[in-house]
């Protein structure tokens, strides 16, 4: 008894806080980076710039199962690509909807291999005719216990900009198809709601999608910084769309807030972080406040 009672509390911090025994380790590829823990791959970033924006997939549970859409022949919404981060409007320009691109320019691996790795990227989002409208400066970190960090700041290149009053964004997944709330996931945040109608539109430390996929329980968690300029609302859906954004006070609210766009003048800067993880199991409090701690911790 006394040894299984050890056992379980070793598996519950390791299941919130980063594994030492372990790492992780970025391979590069043709434009793609592979991310390993402790061996087998966790997600892979594929910057390609044929595609419309970069995005990491598959996202891989520790056991290999992944907990994204897969790419091909999607059912609906096909610009819902892994875990990416876009949003509509930007200028007038729809990048959610893939009207406009966001092409990568860079990729450095500033931690190759530990606990956690780091990688930064640049991506430009382009306006007309093609020229960058926004610059893109995210710090990824890579964390054993599958907790991924992505911590952006965006700067207005040569001209104005305003992020519109929106839903369609911000840094979010696709979940597995039998994942979904529709086929019997669960959704819930920080504050104990649960389900779409409860979670929907709200702003929350975290919010937690769980399910089946290949017949094991699994599940996802995205996480909002309190340093972020302002409170982001979730756009989480039964049919499988979960994202978090600053964006869209009057759409997430129905109108019963007025419409809050945020503008940058020429040259002017914010920042956005969020966490990504990916648990085995129903997320329960305990280890869920854990990995939100870390990741508080981790990006002041």
């Amino acid at each position: 008894m006394r040894r299984w009672l050890s056992w379980m509390g070793c598996w519950l911090v390791c299941a919130a806080v980063p594994c030492a025994a372990q790492t992780v380790k970025l391979t590069r590829g043709e434009s793609a980076v592979t991310v390993a823990i402790a061996g087998p791959e966790f997600t892979t970033l594929r910057t390609a710039t044929s595609q419309p924006t970069p995005f990491f997939h598959p996202v891989r549970a520790a056991d290999g199962i992944s907990l994204v859409r897969p790419l091909e022949n999607p059912e609906d919404h096909p610009h819902h690509k892994g875990v990416w981060c876009s949003i509509d409007e930007v200028n007038g320009i729809k990048f959610w909807a893939e009207k406009g691109k966001i092409v990568n320019k860079s990729v450095e691996l500033v931690t190759p291999e530990g606990n956690p790795a780091r990688l930064k990227l640049v991506n430009h989002w382009l306006g007309e005719p093609g020229m960058p409208l926004l610059e893109e400066t995210v710090d990824v970190w890579l964390f054993a216990n599958r907790l991924l960090i992505y911590d952006a700041t965006f700067r207005a290149h040569g001209t104005d900009v305003t992020f519109e009053d929106t839903k369609e964004g911000l840094f979010g997944i696709r979940v597995a198809d039998t994942l979904r709330g529709k086929q019997g996931g669960r959704i819930r945040n920080a504050e104990g709601q649960r389900g779409e109608k409860e979670c929907w539109g709200l702003p929350s430390r975290w919010v937690d999608y769980s399910g089946t996929v290949e017949g094991k329980v699994k599940g996802v968690t995205l996480l909002d910084h309190p340093g972020n300029y302002r409170a982001s609302r979730y756009h989480v859906r039964d049919y499988g769309l979960f994202t978090l954004s600053p964006f869209g006070q009057k759409a997430y609210t129905n109108g019963t807030l007025p419409a809050a766009p945020h503008k940058l003048a020429a040259g002017e800067t914010f920042r956005l972080r969020y966490g990504l993880s990916v648990h085995d199991g129903e997320a329960e409090v305990g280890p869920t406040e854990a990995v939100y701690k870390q990741f508080v911790e981790a990006v002041p």
